[in-house]
């Protein structure tokens, strides 16, 4: 089942530029802001994050993230 905003797990599916929003607390990876807290650098694609990288908030996985309009 999927849900509006869903990439279905599928980072190969997102523009470099998409930002998507945590479903659980709505905390937004914006990828031209990077996330200081994990140390993800600026211009760092959700599709490019390393693989142990959680939401910084509520420590949600990326599965998790909903895709937002541009």
């Amino acid at each position: 089942m999927s849900f509006e905003g869903s990439y279905l797990g599928d980072a190969a599916r997102l523009r470099a530029e998409a930002r998507l929003e945590c479903k659980i607390c709505w905390w937004v990876y914006d990828p031209a802001l990077g996330d200081e807290v994990w140390q993800v650098p600026p211009g760092t694609a959700f599709a490019d994050l390393p693989a142990w990288w959680r939401c910084p908030q509520c420590d949600g996985d990326p599965d998790q993230f909903m895709v937002l309009a541009p």
